[in-house]
């Protein structure tokens, strides 16, 4: 091979993901990543997703660890968390140029040799290791003893291994300016945002608005659904519809008034009618990017959302141009009800400027950004010509970057 030229021929690729047990906001991104590269195996430490979501994914070859194979896994993967790290390092992906892992926990820990390029979009850093470490030894009772020293010492280990993991990434992709900064305070490396794919074809524009307002998600305590509800038990005269299910919704049901409906878990397409016919949807967390918010406003509907976290990149308060919702900066009861009667109270937000803006996130731009990336990166590292600097790689990423 010429000096100087790391690779010619075909590219050979794969794609990594942590799991595939239930198709959420990254399990969508991958099935984009799956179009971005046909033909590419999907390596994930377990999957038991079901033959219609290996459909919707794009039915790629799957390529499971050795934690797919252990006793109780398909209920009890989780708990496994401490060997995940050992599972990911033994994929054997030797035979591929390069790799895209995505990962909001283990996938970004697959190791490369020094010609293969490594790009990982980051989710988040693991959060049960690091801002979410206290809630998760309360979740599982290890507060005290044997089990709480055992926990301490593994999360422990996992945050150094976290650290390590990132060292074989040539370059880090993230999903909101957010998460760039939570990748900066935890890796000390930059990332380059995209942002994820929204399908604007299945959360479809819609002027047809009803009374009533809507919030939820899967009902973990750090979804604050209850605070939303505690919000709307003040204003009686204003209709809540709460939907999904988990862990805090017997509490929530027990806190709720008269004008909060719990309509329970809801379909694809009871989410999106559902989404189409609201007033606004609330949400009173911080969120890594939002995917939720992102859908209400390709539906056309206002959102009402704590300002933490991507909900300040995908809406726009009442008090800017063209605004699509509005934003309150205090995870309290008074803020979200303030937040509420200050969006009842204004005319500023209309459905056609909610479903222009999330236009941004759309799928086709997506793909538009990842082909890009996978292009401009191929180009330099196959010619050996990788910039030493990774301000000069972002720059390179930015100067003819896609609408």
């Amino acid at each position: 091979m010429p000096y100087g030229i790391r690779h010619t021929g075909p590219v050979r690729s794969a794609l990594v993901h942590d799991w595939l047990v239930t198709f959420g906001g990254a399990e969508g991104l991958l099935a984009e990543l799956v179009r971005c590269l046909p033909g590419a195996p999907v390596h994930a430490l377990v999957d038991f997703f079901t033959p219609e979501q290996h459909h919707q994914l794009g039915d790629p070859v799957i390529v499971p660890s050795f934690v797919q194979h252990l006793p109780w896994a398909r209920d009890k993967y989780w708990y496994y968390a401490p060997l995940m790290a050992a599972a990911v390092e033994r994929f054997d992906l030797r035979s591929y140029d390069r790799v895209l892992s995505s990962s909001h926990s283990f996938a970004k820990g697959i190791l490369v040799d020094p010609d293969q390029l490594h790009l990982s979009y980051v989710h988040s850093p693991i959060r049960f290791v690091w801002d979410l470490q206290h809630y998760y030894l309360e979740r599982f009772g290890w507060t005290s003893g044997a089990k709480k020293l055992a926990a301490l010492a593994a999360f422990h280990y996992l945050r150094i291994w976290d650290v390590r993991s990132v060292h074989g990434i040539d370059l880090l992709l993230c999903n909101s300016e957010f998460v760039r900064r939570r990748i900066l305070k935890t890796y000390r490396r930059n990332a380059q945002i995209v942002y994820p794919p929204v399908d604007l074809e299945r959360f479809a524009y819609s002027e047809d608005k009803q009374d009533f307002y809507l919030a939820g998600s899967f009902m973990n305590p750090f979804k604050r659904i209850d605070l939303v509800i505690e919000a709307f038990n003040g204003l009686p005269h204003r209709h809540l519809r709460v939907f999904g299910e988990g862990p805090q919704l017997e509490h929530c049901r027990a806190i709720a008034g008269p004008n909060i409906e719990f309509i329970g878990r809801l379909d694809n397409e009871e989410l999106v009618s559902q989404l189409q016919a609201a007033r606004a949807y609330v949400f009173a967390a911080p969120e890594d990017f939002g995917m939720l918010m992102a859908e209400a406003q390709a539906c056309g509907t206002p959102v009402i959302a704590y300002a933490k976290g991507g909900a300040s990149e995908i809406v726009r308060d009442l008090d800017g141009t063209e605004p699509t919702g509005a934003l309150f900066h205090d995870q309290t009861v008074a803020s979200v009800r303030a937040a509420v009667e200050r969006f009842e109270q204004s005319s500023k937000v209309c459905s056609e400027s909610c479903h222009k803006h999330a236009r941004r996130f759309s799928s086709a731009r997506f793909r538009r950004q990842v082909a890009h990336i996978l292009e401009v990166t191929w180009q330099y590292w196959a010619s050996a010509r990788w910039p030493s600097d990774e301000s000069q790689l972002f720059g390179l990423l930015n100067e003819v970057a896609p609408e």
